[in-house]
This record gives structure tokens, C-alpha cells and sequence, in this order.
């Protein structure tokens, strides 16, 4: 309660929160789900790599039910040492996570955009995401990636590019490690991004050129502002925690570091109206 009878309701925001299954490295998929169920993530997303699990929706699907959380999407495998899981066709890729989101319940594929050597696909990338919505009310979350950089040059690795603001996607990933690579400032793509921002992917970064994917809250990342922001839009997608915890000595200890993000995530996406004066509270008694 605020002083002079102001009193300001925080409430919780309509988004979930996640756990990629990339967070748990070098443990597996199972462990991501085990993890995610017992410190309280609404769900899962599922990384697809080399992992015969993570490519499998039926493995999937009994992980889901063994440990009662839901998986709420899928992430493509577009990364560099997923080139030829599930084959070397981009556009099967895709119909494949699709195919897979429909299946589990999950209602978004994260997609990076084309490598700038993959010039058929991505000669067609924008139109053809496009052409994909209108089959599927699955959406396809295109994700701010990074320039790449070689000594005092950059190498534009990726084609249309690496800021989704620049292009006409229906649905954009916003990723925190990622602004801290390219040195973008996350709460103004945010901003821009407007009603297409449909998923976050939640870590940090110290404004090096690694993608580093730390726990939020460690790093130079405006992590606590951006969730306030999505929270007051009314921002109903999914914050996943993809950070890393690969140097984590043992479980108990990756394991804390997966409690204290998610605990981030939940103290920042809250809503906070201006205060409302409440009759008679506050107010000096008559004579």
C-alpha cells in the first residue's frame, strides 16, 4: 500500500515461462524436463539437435506426460551444428518442427533466418514463412541473431540479417544474449518490435562479442526492464530460460542457477497500474 491512500495491485502477467532444454547441457532432454517440473517452470522448449530425443515427438510426448509440464515450443535445428539433423532441406526442417509443434501442443518454432550461403532459401525466406502461417496457427518466431566478427571486421553471416526489426516477420524471438553480441540495445528492440514480438528467450550478456547466455541478472543486459515492459503490454507468449550452465560443477549447482532465473523471470513480469486513491484510507479525520 502506498502512502496517502495510493495503492498500487501488482499482478502477475499472462506470459509462461520456460526452460530450454539447451540449459541443462551437457545433461539431456529428460533432465530438462525432470528440472523444469520440480522448481515450478510452466514448461519446456525443446531444442531439436543431434540428441535422437529431441528429434523424436513420440520421446517428447512421454516426457511430457512422465513429468506432467508441457512442452510450449519448438526450437528448429538452424544452428551451424545442426545443419543435417533432419536432413539438409531448410523448408523440411520447418515442416518437420511444425509437424512436431502440432503434435506436442506447442504453439511456436523458433527459426533463425537463413545463412547467407543458403541463397535459395533465403532468397524466399520472407515470403515463404508467410505462406507457412496461413496453413497452421502455429506461429514462426524469427530470432534476433548477430554479426559476425573477424579481428576489427564484420562478416554478415546472415541473410535477409540478423535484426528481425529490418524485415516483415509475423512472429519474432527476441533474445537477450544475442542484443549483447551485437551490441543492440534490448528494451528499444523491444520496443520496436511491437505486436510481432511473440516469444523471449531470457539470459544475459557483458557486451562481448561470445554469446555468452548468462543467467539473467549477472550480465550488462536490460533483463528486468524488458520483462517489465512485456508484462505492461500485456505480453501473453513465453519467456524461455536459455541460458548456460554448462560449467555448473554438478546438478545441485546447476540446478541453482536455474532456480535463481526463474526467479528473476517471475519478480520482473508483473504488472504495476498507476496508483488508484482509495476512498477514505489516508485521509485526515475530522474534527
Amino acid at each position: 500500500m502506498a502512502s496517502g491512500g495510493e495503492s498500487r495491485v501488482v499482478t502477475a502477467a499472462a506470459a509462461k515461462i520456460a526452460l530450454s532444454t539447451v540449459s541443462v547441457y551437457p545433461e539431456s532432454p529428460a533432465a530438462a524436463f525432470e528440472i523444469a517440473a520440480r522448481l515450478g517452470y510452466d514448461g519446456v522448449e525443446v531444442m531439436v539437435m543431434s540428441d535422437p530425443v529431441s528429434q523424436d515427438p513420440d520421446a517428447l510426448r512421454d516426457l511430457a506426460h512422465t513429468y506432467g509440464i508441457p512442452i510450449l515450443a519448438i526450437h528448429a535445428p538452424c544452428l551451424l551444428i545442426t545443419q543435417r539433423v533432419w536432413g539438409s532441406d531448410p523448408w523440411a526442417k520447418l515442416v518437420r518442427a511444425r509437424n512436431a509443434a502440432e503434435t506436442l501442443g506447442a504453439d511456436t518454432v523458433v527459426v533463425h533466418p537463413p545463412f547467407r550461403w543458403q541463397r535459395d532459401y533465403a532468397r524466399d525466406f520472407v515470403r515463404g514463412l508467410r505462406r507457412m502461417t496461413e496453413d497452421t496457427p502455429i506461429k514462426f518466431a524469427v530470432e534476433n541473431m548477430y554479426p559476425w566478427r573477424a579481428a576489427t571486421r564484420e562478416l554478415a553471416a546472415y541473410s535477409p540479417g540478423w535484426d528481425p526489426r529490418e524485415d516483415d516477420y509475423p512472429h519474432a524471438t527476441l533474445d537477450l544474449s544475442h542484443t549483447s553480441v551485437s551490441g543492440s540495445d534490448a528494451l528499444v528492440m523491444a520496443r520496436d518490435l511491437g505486436d510481432s514480438l511473440a516469444h523471449v528467450h531470457l539470459a544475459d550478456g557483458s557486451g562481448s562479442s561470445k554469446d555468452e547466455h548468462m543467467i539473467p541478472g549477472r550480465g550488462s543486459q536490460r533483463c528486468g526492464e524488458v520483462l517489465e515492459f512485456v508484462a505492461r503490454r500485456g505480453f501473453s507468449g513465453t519467456v524461455v530460460i536459455e541460458v548456460s550452465t554448462r560449467k555448473a560443477a554438478n546438478r545441485a549447482l546447476r540446478e541453482a542457477d536455474l532456480a535463481e532465473a526463474l526467479a528473476f523471470a517471475q519478480l520482473h513480469l508483473v504488472t504495476t497500474p498507476e496508483p488508484v486513491t482509495l476512498p477514505g484510507v489516508g485521509l485526515r479525520p475530522g474534527p
